[in-house]
């Protein structure tokens, strides 16, 4: 009993420890940027994830006890409701809660893994895998402060599911079977794409029972309750189906029944289409492609947008093996100490799901290398303790593990000294925001690209067109145009598309049917079968929609570091899907001036005396040069000079931005960078409503 009681003991001074380590190398950044005023508003720092703000609408509108019809607000998701439920009762502010959620929640993976490590008789392990996973590059990313998503439980759940089914296998106690399906149902209501991981966990159990232990009633009697948590039918069924089982469990009397239930939990499984998430994730991730073509009415081709984001792209080895271990040495001894690992605990075989989803990355993008991360910690620190297993003196021995584990935990300090990344917005672009709220009302709408739909929404309180989850080439492409097409044009599109939308939900609302793609609906009620003459006839003086609420067009200054990716968006042709030819958008602010010729990188020489510009070694003539300006007052002002009509590049030079633009004639005269760089507009379509060095805001009045 003494024996136990020490083990427990040493385990809780573990997990505690851990706990401990995991949070001081989060708070890292937090003193790293201390007192950083751009970053902090409301007397708190930002969150710095562009997710997060999807949640903290939820939360706070939750928190409101309100919100608009159609808000797309995410009142109902679990993640919201936490954050909530926490903001209720704590005595901290919202900004706080949000902030330091993810540190707390991230760093509770610290206590599965040391429980793995217990149940495998190797506390040692799971302590030094423990500290290593914690703060993996790729997980610290994803869980540092201020990284408010559901990554904060996205490993932690998955790990506590590994480790109930290690438990259930190696002690047969029918506890486990109750808390591995109760694991599924939180981590599905938590994660509803946690599909895949679930049916490749099970999958693995069963390939362990059959070569292993397939005499053992036990193993069939856990994978019967997990496929029933499994289903793809709503917890309020699963629930009581799984306590059901579970007594029914309890009863030696219906033993001879296990093989039954197991075969009509297979077949529940998949005539509930418990199988069609999982498809539908690796459509996505795996098999995506450049295009997506509409499957009915005139099958526009679409472009996607999983071409465009980072964390779906190939990434290269080195950085892949860094983002798992640290370094490439250490995830090399990572395989190695895994394979190893399993020749002495075959159990530890089940863990093989969480690292092929991290080796997704190889196709799937960087996003999935987090799920390698404390598997593969496992298998470096199984290594360590195995050496130390050979040293007899144990000062030496304890000396061992501690350089060891300081040697394979330093790469990922270094990383996160380094990382210092900047929240999503600054304190003046919210003040725009902000700004922006209190002139317009919840049910108007704000036009931005979709990587600041969820910030807008939460600071300004209004609608968007896109956002971070509703981004499919069908409703990007209305807002590419908007954005990267000439004003008089955008203006007519924006209100079609808003309009549109509108009708959309109510169409949805009233016959459960979602509309096709706005841009489709449109062309054909305006006679058209092809939206190429539609798109033309917006030259034209076309009757538009009656208004029914104001639109304002969001304008940052960061956009022009994305403007190529958002013009690809409405630079197809949405018949044939042929691409066209690509904007011409130079940025430079690391230039150098030699005399008559200023270089702007990159090849791109800027001849001051002959108005041209080289562009690789081909000299160019200029159509003008602008430079722009603000004055201590920040009043806007801007020359142009126009040397010669004929030609298709202009220079802008932002001179309180210190920042070259190089750029054609058709990106020149698009929206963006006649509102957002030039303040040059139509004032009977547009006025500008708030505005400041970091983002402008432009009201529609048609």
């Amino acid at each position: 009993m003494s024996t136990l009681t020490r083990e427990t003991k040493l385990t809780l001074l573990y997990i505690f420890i851990a706990l401990l380590f995991s949070i001081a190398a989060r708070m890292i950044w937090y003193y790293q940027f201390y007192g950083y005023e751009p970053f902090i508003h409301d007397g708190q720092f930002m969150i710095n994830t562009n997710d997060g703000y999807y949640w903290a609408e939820g939360a706070r509108d939750i928190l409101a006890g309100h919100h608009e019809l159609n808000d797309l607000s995410p009142v109902t998701e679990v993640v919201s409701k936490f954050a909530a439920f926490f903001a209720y009762i704590l005595p901290f502010s919202f900004e706080t809660i949000i902030l330091f959620m993810p540190m707390v929640l991230g760093s509770l993976v610290v206590i599965p893994i040391i429980l793995i490590g217990k149940s495998l008789k190797n506390l040692e392990l799971g302590f030094i895998a423990a500290l290593l996973a914690s703060i993996a590059n790729s997980y610290y990313n994803r869980t540092m402060i201020g990284y408010f998503d559901t990554d904060m439980l996205n490993i932690v759940l998955p790990m506590f599911l590994l480790w109930s089914i290690i438990w259930a296998i190696k002690t047969d106690e029918e506890k486990y079977l109750l808390i591995t399906a109760l694991d599924i149902l939180v981590y599905r209501l938590w994660y509803p794409q946690s599909y895949s991981l679930e049916l490749s966990f099970f999958t693995l159990i069963l390939f362990y029972v059959l070569v292993f232990d397939r005499k053992n009633l036990f193993n069939y009697k856990l994978l019967a309750i997990m496929m029933i948590a499994m289903l793809n039918i709503d917890i309020y069924i699963r629930f009581p189906l799984i306590t059901a089982i579970y007594f029914v469990y309890k009863q030696n009397k219906f033993d001879k029944f296990v093989y039954y239930i197991l075969g009509v939990s297979i077949i529940l499984f998949f005539v509930s289409g418990g199988f069609n998430p999982v498809w539908d994730q690796l459509k996505g991730y795996v098999f995506k492609d450049a295009l997506i073509v509409g499957e009915h009415g005139m099958r526009l081709h679409f472009f996607s947008v999983m071409q465009t984001v980072r964390e779906a792209g190939h990434i290269p080895f080195e950085v892949f093996a860094q983002r798992i271990s640290g370094s490439v040495i250490v995830f090399a001894l990572s395989i190695v100490g895994y394979i190893y690992l399993v020749f002495r605990h075959k159990v530890m075989l089940i863990a093989i799901p969480l690292i092929g989803l991290g080796f997704l990355a190889s196709v799937g993008g960087l996003r999935f290398t987090i799920y390698a991360v404390p598997i593969l910690a496992f298998g470096v620190a199984f290594l360590i303790t195995e050496v130390a297993r050979f040293i007899p003196n144990i000062k030496i021995k304890i000396l061992t593990i501690f350089t060891l584990t300081v040697v394979i935990l330093s790469p990922n300090i270094q990383h996160i000294v380094e990382y210092r990344v900047p929240t999503v917005f600054n304190s003046d672009e919210v003040k725009v925001l902000e700004m922006l709220k209190a002139k317009a009302s919840r049910e108007d709408y704000v036009v931005a690209w979709w990587d600041f739909g969820y910030p807008i929404r939460y600071y300004a309180d209004m609608k968007t067109l896109i956002d971070g989850g509703k981004h499919d080439g069908s409703v990007n492409f209305p807002v590419s145009f908007m954005l990267t097409n000439p004003a008089e044009l955008s203006a007519k599109i924006a209100r079609l598309d808003v309009e549109y939308t509108e009708k959309g939900f109510k169409k949805n609302a009233e016959t459960n049917e979602t509309a096709t793609s706005n841009i489709e609906q449109i062309s054909k009620d305006y006679g058209y079968d092809d939206t190429n003459d539609f798109l033309y006839s917006l030259q034209t003086d076309i009757k538009l929609p009656q208004k029914t609420r104001d639109i304002y067009f969001y304008l940052p200054f960061r956009m022009l570091s994305i403007y190529s990716t958002v013009a690809s968006f409405s630079n197809i042709n949405l018949m044939n899907g042929e691409m066209g030819k690509e904007p011409n958008l130079y940025s430079s602010n690391n230039f150098e001036q030699k005399g008559d010729i200023v270089d702007l990188g990159n090849g791109f020489l800027f001849n001051t005396k002959e108005k041209t510009i080289t562009v690789s070694k081909e000299k160019i003539p200029l159509k003008r040069f602008v430079q722009t300006g603000y004055d201590k007052e920040l009043n806007f002002s801007k020359r142009v000079d126009v040397f010669n009509e004929s030609a298709n590049l202009s220079i802008i030079y932002m001179s309180s931005y210190n920042t070259f633009l190089v750029l054609d004639e058709k990106t020149y005269n698009s929206l963006y960078i006649q509102l957002m760089v030039l303040e040059e507009y139509n004032k009977s379509l547009f006025e500008l409503v708030v505005q400041n060095p970091h983002a402008k805001v432009y009201k529609l009045k048609i």
